[in-house]
C-alpha cells in the first residue's frame, strides 16, 4: 500500500526540484510536469525497500524477479483479476524505470543471473507501461495517457532520472 507524502514535505519538494531541474534546465525538456510529478512520487515510494518488492505471491512472499512478477501479473497464470494485472505491470514499469534510471549498475547485477537475464529491461518496461495505458475505463481512464507517455518516451525519462541521480549524489 502506498503512503502519500504531503506536497509540502521537504523531501517531496527537494526531489521535485531535482527532477524538474534535470528535465527543464539540463535536458531542456519542458511541458512534462505530470511526468515529473510521477517520477518524484516514484522516487519517494522507492525510498522504502518494501515498496521495491511490493508485489507478493499467493503465499504473501515478496516477488524479487521481473520474470516472477510477470507471472503474478498475468490473468492466465497468477493474477486473479485485470486490476491485479494492471497493478503488477505498473509496478514492473516503475521498478525497471527506477533501476534503469537511478541505479543502472545495480540493474546489471540483478539481471546477471536467474530468469531475468533473458529479459530486455527497457523493452519490458515499455510493454508493461503500454499494458497499463490500455486500461482506459474508470477509474483508470485519466491516468492512461500518462502511462502511454512512459511507454513511448521511456529513454527520455531514463535520461532525466540519470541526470537527477547525479544531482542527488547517487552516481558512482
Amino acid at each position: 500500500m502506498e503512503k502519500h507524502v504531503s506536497d509540502q514535505h521537504p523531501l517531496r519538494r527537494y526531489f521535485g526540484e531535482v527532477v524538474h531541474r534535470a528535465f527543464a534546465k539540463r535536458l531542456e525538456i519542458r511541458g512534462e510536469e505530470e511526468v515529473e510529478r510521477y517520477l518524484t512520487d516514484m522516487l519517494l515510494r522507492f525510498l522504502h525497500e518494501d515498496a521495491l518488492y511490493a508485489i507478493r505471491d499467493l503465499d504473501g512472499r515478496p516477488v524479487r524477479t521481473v520474470a516472477e512478477m510477470l507471472l503474478e501479473g498475468d490473468v492466465r497464470f497468477n493474477a486473479d483479476s485485470f486490476d491485479r494485472e494492471r497493478e503488477v505491470h505498473r509496478h514492473i514499469g516503475d521498478y525497471l524505470l527506477f533501476w534503469t534510471g537511478v541505479y543502472p549498475e545495480h540493474l546489471e547485477r540483478l539481471w546477471s543471473g536467474g530468469g531475468d537475464a533473458l529479459l530486455d529491461a527497457e523493452r519490458q518496461a515499455r510493454v508493461s507501461y503500454a499494458i497499463v495505458s490500455e486500461f482506459r475505463h474508470r477509474p483508470y481512464d485519466r491516468e492512461a495517457p500518462l502511462y502511454a507517455k512512459l511507454s513511448g518516451r521511456f529513454e527520455r525519462y531514463v535520461m532525466g532520472l540519470r541526470v537527477a541521480r547525479h544531482e542527488l549524489g547517487l552516481a558512482a
